[in-house]
């Protein structure tokens, strides 16, 4: 058959020949990465619950300072506010910087029961465990990966958490080992990301959202942390790290906005002394925001059960 005869005859084909090629590609492509998916599916570790804790609840932020772990006492302090017939306790895995002690208002080692497991160190009716309950307030944990995902599992596994309805878990910032460890090895309910209104905050909010999406972990919504500051004198209200930043994120993401927390004195303050704005102030419109937020994370755990 001449070459003239082949190209009359392609030619004559319904399909052209680039749509054939994109078709293949595509397939190929896609036969690619099941297998990928079914290799990694291999390779992970099967999820094990917790023992005794019905939702775990992670709150995580792309970067450091956004307010964070203030956050996360305050929601677990608002999931029990809300509803004191629930048990609720805080995991604090950020190995490295530990701020669930301070935030807290706890010191001192955890015991051990019967079974060799760390009794959490409890105060406001939360039981906590934390990194910074193992080591001396100031000494610096240089650990390399290893050591910290041992850290993590011994903080997860071999605690005696009793019944908790909710565990709020502390997570460190970013998007590394700590986060994927847990995330594969427990099953999570949802997580919560913590975003200031600023642009560079919001980009690194968002790798974290991403992150949660490839591994399977419904994102709960955005909290916009910072929102907006109130002059104590006058009342003038200035954005200073901008405004509606996280609405905008959420709304790109397609999750919920969950609520916003002003930029205040009093948070700071309260944070720094270890008495937490949902018990120290429960009346403040600061405390009242935390409990908004809380509450449409039970909403939001309720229309999406794991």
């Amino acid at each position: 058959m001449s070459i003239r005869s082949v190209s009359i005859q392609l030619q004559d084909l319904s399909v052209p020949i680039c749509s054939m090629f994109e078709l293949c590609n595509s397939a190929g492509e896609r036969a690619l990465q099941e297998r990928q998916r079914q290799h990694m599916a291999r390779g992970l570790p099967k999820q094990k619950p917790i023992a005794g804790v019905k939702e775990v609840i992670v709150v995580a932020s792309g970067k450091g300072g956004v307010g964070k772990s203030t956050t996360a006492v305050n929601l677990a302090l608002g999931l029990m506010a809300n509803d004191q017939s629930k048990s609720v306790g805080i995991l604090d895995a950020d190995v490295y910087g530990p701020s669930v002690p301070k935030l807290m208002n706890l010191k001192g080692n955890p015991e051990l029961t019967d079974k060799n497991l760390m009794r959490p160190l409890v105060n406001f009716g939360i039981p906590c465990m934390s990194m910074g309950f193992l080591v001396e307030e100031v000494a610096p944990i240089v650990w390399r990966g290893l050591m910290v995902m041992s850290a993590i599992e011994k903080l997860i596994r071999q605690v005696d958490w009793g019944n908790l309805d909710y565990l709020v878990i502390d997570m460190p910032p970013g998007t590394g080992d700590v986060q994927l460890s847990i995330t594969q090895n427990i099953p999570i309910a949802g997580a919560v990301i913590v975003s200031t209104p600023q642009d560079i905050a919001l980009l690194d909010a968002r790798r974290g959202a991403e992150m949660f999406r490839k591994v399977n972990v419904q994102v709960l919504g955005l909290v916009q942390n910072m929102s907006v500051f109130q002059c104590p004198k006058c009342n003038h209200q200035t954005h200073i790290f901008g405004s509606d930043g996280a609405k905008e994120l959420a709304q790109t993401l397609g999750v919920e906005m969950l609520g916003d927390i002003p930029l205040h004195l009093n948070i700071r303050e309260t944070s720094d002394k270890g008495q937490p704005m949902v018990v120290s102030s429960p009346d403040s419109p600061e405390a009242e925001a935390y409990r908004r937020v809380a509450a449409a994370v039970v909403r939001r755990l309720a229309e999406h059960p794991r």
